[in-house]
Order: C-alpha cells, then structure tokens, then sequence
C-alpha cells in the first residue's frame, strides 16, 4: 500500500484527489493538508510515501515547504501538482527537489501511475513541463522573459519609476504596467523587488 498526503489549500480539490486515489486498491490518503506550513507539520507525524504538493497557496507555498520538508526528510517524495506550468514555476520546483511535476488536468489513470513511479524513486513529470525542461537544458540562456520585459526591469533595477521607464522606452506608463504583470506573472512574483531579485537570481539581468 503506498501511503499519500495531499497539500491544497482548496477543500474541494483535496476531496476530489482522494475520491479518485482511494479508487485505486494500493493507494490510500492517509492525511490532508490546507497550507504549507500545515504540510510541513503533518509530513513529520504521518511520513507519507508520497506528498501531492499544490504549488500556490496563501503563506508559506508549495516550493517553500517542499524545501522544507526534504530537509527534515532528504527520502520524502513529493509530487507538485499544480495548474501552472511557466518556466519559472517549473524551475523552482525542481531546484527545491520535487520528485515530480504534474498539471491538475491529469486523469486518474497518469495521477495514480505517476504516484507509483514517484513512490519507487522515479522522477514523473507531465510531458508539457518534460519538454520545457529539455529545452530549458539544451538552451540554458534562454529566458522566460522578452527582450522589451528584461529592459524594463533592469530600469526597475535601477531605481526607475514607471513613468521615467515610460520616458526611456518612449512607451506609455499604461504599457510599462503591463510589461511588468506579465514579469510578475512568468516569474511567479509579486512585486517589483521580488522581480528583480528573482530575474537576477535566473541570470537574466546579465
């Protein structure tokens, strides 16, 4: 029997993961978990076999108690399962130690085969994220971000306001607020310094 831990922070979906796992004679959910803080708590008293991690939720996220928890438990396995797929996302997970990348959209039959394979310590990923991946390492310069997005947050960097950064583009300050959503967006951030930080950090500010 392998034993599984589901971390969402939406009631509703940890329901519908059980409901299709328990269908499924060598699995069993043996704890839920609404928060990252509240998986890192309960993965210590339950020692699951594999933890279902969501990747986006209020407070301590799903990358963040990942990191966590393979660092009280290097052997635990966890699984992101998630809506998102951008570069950056993907990424994280990764460099945290995920054991696996999966979309929400994933039957029960690939959810279920995926918690088997992530329980004998291989690595699962959704074919969508395999190939962002592989064209992550074939191409390590590329960026998640455009050449016009990167220009704005190295203004951003430098200390430029939106309309200064509007002056030096000759771009209104309406379109710099939309180059920078988008950045917040593919970076998974959710403000200008975290922007910076993160972009820096990725090496995409040179």
């Amino acid at each position: 029997m392998i034993t599984i831990m589901l971390v969402d922070d939406h009631p509703v979906v940890r329901e519908g993961l059980r409901g299709m796992l328990e269908a499924e004679p060598d699995l069993s959910v043996i704890g839920e978990a609404g928060s990252g803080d509240e998986a890192v708590a309960l993965s210590r008293i339950k020692q699951p076999d594999v933890i279902l991690m969501d990747l986006r939720m209020p407070g301590l996220d799903g990358v963040g108690a990942t990191r966590k928890i393979l660092a009280d438990r290097p052997s635990q396995r966890v699984v992101v399962l998630t809506t998102y797929e951008t570069d950056a996302d993907i990424l994280r997970a990764v460099e945290a130690g995920a054991s696996g990348y999966l979309l929400k959209d994933a039957s029960r039959t690939e959810l279920a085969g995926a918690i088997r394979a992530a329980s004998r310590g291989e690595t699962v990923l959704a074919p969508s994220v395999a190939g962002k991946l592989v064209n992550r390492v074939r191409n390590p310069t590329a960026s998640p971000l455009s050449a016009r997005e990167i220009e704005v947050l190295r203004l951003v960097a430098q200390g430029s306001t939106n309309a200064g950064i509007g002056r030096a583009l000759h771009i209104s300050e309406a379109t710099v607020k939309t180059h920078l959503l988008r950045v917040f967006g593919k970076l998974d951030v959710s403000d200008r310094t975290a922007a910076v930080t993160t972009a820096m950090r990725l090496g995409l500010l040179g």
